[in-house]
């Protein structure tokens, strides 16, 4: 991931204190489809007030990552969208096909689902994952313990790697404000327990690639996930940049995120996108029509597209969003329309 992240989080940092802006999210819960179904939620509209609020904060206040905002609205700007700009909310998106159970982390999403046992809903919430170089590995495991207050004890190279910048990190950072872990933690069981579900106590890096590998979640997030998923839970890690489905009414859709960088040089947008050998019966399937995937590839929008036989792109169907956000402020909110699938521009800039 390019520096360009970081100069988004260092100024949004800033942005945040001197608006006074909070973080007044709380978690979402959809209601769990059908077991021959994956589409959930809608996605909506809002109108940018004049109040120079950073695209960070209107990600947090909906419950969205960051880098989903700029995949659903390319060229907005990330600092200070432009007053009466009009954003989608991508709230709508495809569960991620495997077992509804426990949690599972897509990490090309940007996105964890809690499934809770017994009840027939999913909690999806944003998620930091492993910058580039410390990458948060795919993998089957489980939470091995609930830590409330958690101390962060840096590694062997995170403590080189801040030397390096001329900052010296103490061998361990207690509990408190100054610890970057936030006030809870899920360690996770895998390998010799260094990857944890944790919190922070930062205004930025949700929905983006920040972490040292760990997943990170928003403050009110991390906690309402603690107090409500057991030890023992199972967590599925996977990175999945196209999910597609069939609905139950026959109608095809496809979601393409832009892939996890490789190495410094990539650009997410224009990355190959790998076709696995399910994805590629769903394309070759006379009732999907491969340009439309083709583009929905290209556009990497993070958002589900319909794609089958005969589709009319530019119908009122998939223009319109149907369904408003009231805003608690009184902003004028009107339907948003879904801009056509063409190639956008990167949304990583070079360094400087």
């Amino acid at each position: 991931m390019k520096r360009f992240l970081t100069v988004i989080g260092m100024f949004l940092i800033g942005m945040l204190s001197l608006s006074g802006l909070t973080n007044i999210a709380h978690a979402i819960e959809y209601p769990l489809p059908p077991a021959n179904s994956r589409l959930i939620g809608e996605n909506s509209a809002y109108i940018v007030p004049d109040d120079g609020r950073p695209l960070e904060s209107i990600a947090a206040k909906y419950q969205i990552g960051l880098l989903a905002m700029l995949e659903a609205n390319p060229g907005v700007d990330p600092y200070l969208p432009k007053p009466g700009t009009e954003l989608i909310i991508p709230s709508q998106m495809l569960l991620p096909d495997t077992p509804r159970q426990g949690i599972i982390i897509n990490l090309a999403e940007l996105r964890l689902y809690y499934f809770p046992e017994g009840k027939n809903v999913v909690v999806v919430y944003p998620i930091g994952i492993g910058q580039l170089g410390r990458n948060t590995p795919t993998m089957t495991t489980s939470v091995s313990q609930l830590i409330k207050n958690p101390t962060w004890t840096p590694t062997v190279n995170i403590r080189k790697d801040y030397a390096s910048r001329g900052i010296i990190l103490p061998a361990v950072i207690p509990a408190g404000p100054d610890n970057p872990m936030g006030d809870f933690a899920l360690r996770l069981a895998a390998g010799r327990g260094e990857y944890l579900i944790h919190g922070t106590n930062a205004d930025f890096g949700i929905g983006m690639r920040v972490s040292s590998g760990c997943i990170r979640l928003r403050p009110d997030d991390i906690e309402n996930l603690f107090r409500t998923v057991p030890r023992g839970t199972r967590v599925q890690v996977i990175n999945e940049p196209v999910k597609y489905a069939i609905e139950p009414d026959g109608k095809r859709y496809v979601e393409v995120h832009q892939p996890l960088s490789n190495k410094e040089a990539d650009d997410p947008q224009t990355m190959p996108v790998p076709r696995s050998e399910g994805l590629v019966k769903f394309i070759n399937n006379r009732e999907t029509d491969e340009f439309l995937v083709d583009q929905a590839i290209i556009r990497r929008s993070g958002m589900p597209v319909r794609v089958n036989t005969g589709r009319v792109t530019n119908s009122q169907e998939e223009k319109t969003i149907l369904r408003p956000i009231e805003d608690t402020i009184g902003l004028e909110i009107k339907p948003a329309k879904i801009p056509p699938l063409h190639q956008p521009g990167p949304i990583y800039q070079p360094d400087a």
